[in-house]
């Protein structure tokens, strides 16, 4: 698949990373020479400096024969028009970063006038994923697949009882749970019945929702918390904004702490039910004054991922329920272990596995991006061209790094052993190593040239 990625920021780099490992032939373009140069240090993709707006740039890539243009610059009105722009000229697919709030109740105007086949908002999507943490009443944080059957979460040892010390083949697991990786200094590593487990690790496990709950139960682990009432966010930026409005709308009692003045005003005047205060989110005098200790949630989503951490602990001592932060570099990840921090967020990877799944279209119903884009969870609808059909698992000599999770079969979650059939139609929950991600296609598909390559095909085969 030919793609064109115009922005190399944080979200470009990340989809740059993700589609040329999949064998795609990626370009990007940027008008800054640091930017570029980085990129083309770190990954194989083709780099143009340039004004991807400029028709002439978009002829010079060859745009109109290119299968998918996504626009991730700064600026929502430039990645408005590079995707208009793009797609009147021939690409087959464009996507859109639009992140301005006002924006927000016109974009399927936008997406029908502009001809932009897909828009996406890493602010709101990040604080959609911080919401449904924290209204739900869950301890541990949950992805769901399969249309809520089954689920994966990742639980840190450090809260579990008689687990520390212990090999995998001797913890007391419910039949219809699997351990299917362990995060160890912000590494994965996929564990065998030998695999002991440290008193850092993180495990993550998939099963039904009902059988994780019995899991969880039997190593001592919380499943449930108290409903939040009261929330803190500090950083009134577009992430805080969207936070603060889904909690408001939920019956939250919403404070925000913001250092700039103009934007507090605009906050205050879109959110009329948040109190706004304006001050210095680091201020502790401040914080404790606010009533930081009667929290029942602490949101940190400032520009500064230092900030965010080190606020995010500060409510932890200060015995905070639920503690969030934004974390846009993946080094940070080795930390947040360690500060047994909640629930940290990166913008940057939730919009990629929006996009991931867009761009693979019906068959692949589901991506989650784990610890920086090292492993995904793949949920993948099979079909009767697979090679993973009418085969018992056992036989398809299936690599180290992809591990079949789960299987729904009419409408039961089987969690599958080496005697387990996948048939057509089958939702395949799929844990899967980054290095391991094109050997996906051997057992999936017939062509070649990688998943996101050959899930491309696919759609266009049913056009």
């Amino acid at each position: 698949m030919r793609v064109i990625i115009v922005g190399v920021g944080k979200l470009g780099y990340k989809l740059a990373e993700s589609l040329s490992l999949e064998n795609n032939d990626v370009t990007v373009i940027d008008t800054e020479t640091k930017a570029l140069e980085k990129i083309s240090d770190s990954l194989d993709v083709l780099t143009i400096k340039g004004n991807g707006i400029q028709l002439q740039v978009l002829e010079e890539v060859k745009a109109k024969n290119s299968d998918l243009v996504i626009a991730v610059t700064s600026n929502d009105e430039t990645n408005m028009l590079v995707a208009s722009m793009s797609k009147k000229i021939g690409c087959k697919k464009v996507v859109a970063r639009i992140r301005n709030p006002e924006y927000a109740n016109q974009l399927e105007f936008i997406k029908k006038e502009m001809g932009i086949d897909y828009i996406v908002n890493p602010e709101l999507e990040t604080a959609k994923e911080v919401a449904k943490f924290v209204l739900k009443g869950n301890a541990i944080h949950m992805e769901h697949f399969a249309s809520g059957k089954v689920c994966m979460v990742d639980f840190r040892v450090q809260n579990l009882k008689n687990v520390e010390g212990k090999k995998i083949k001797d913890l007391e697991i419910p039949e219809s749970v699997i351990i299917v990786a362990i995060s160890r200094n912000g590494q994965i590593i996929i564990p065998y019945g030998e695999t002991q487990i440290e008193s850092t690790d993180t495990l993550y496990v998939i099963g039904k929702k009902e059988n994780i709950a019995m899991f969880s139960k039997m190593c001592g682990a919380l499943v449930s918390k108290k409903l939040v009432k009261k929330a803190l966010i500090l950083g009134g930026g577009k992430a805080g904004y969207y936070l603060a409005n889904k909690l408001l709308k939920s019956g939250v009692n919403v404070k925000i702490i913001e250092r700039d003045k103009d934007r507090c005003e605009y906050l205050a005047e879109k959110l009329g039910g948040a109190l706004v205060i304006y001050g210095d989110g680091t201020d502790i005098t401040l914080l404790n004054e606010e009533g930081l200790d009667e929290m029942d949630s602490l949101i940190s989503v400032t520009g500064f991922d230092e900030e965010n951490l080190l606020l995010a602990l500060l409510a932890k001592q200060q015995g905070v329920d639920k503690v969030i932060a934004k974390v846009s570099r993946p080094n940070y990840i080795p930390i947040i272990e360690q500060l047994g921090i909640d629930l940290a967020v990166n913008p940057s990877i939730i919009t990629a596995s929006q996009i991931l799944r867009f761009i693979q279209g019906g068959k692949v119903v589901s991506i989650s991006l784990l610890l920086g884009g090292q492993a995904e969870v793949i949920e993948i609808i099979a079909d009767e061209n697979s090679q993973i059909v009418e085969k018992k698992l056992k036989d398809l000599g299936m690599p180290h790094g992809i591990i079949i999770g789960s299987i729904v079969q009419d409408g039961k979650v089987i969690i599958p052993n080496g005697e387990s059939v996948i048939h057509s139609g089958d939702r395949v929950v799929v844990f899967c190593l980054q290095s391991q991600i094109t050997l996906l296609e051997k057992f999936f598909y017939k062509r070649k040239g990688g998943l996101v390559n050959e899930l491309w095909h696919s759609i266009k085969s049913v056009r």
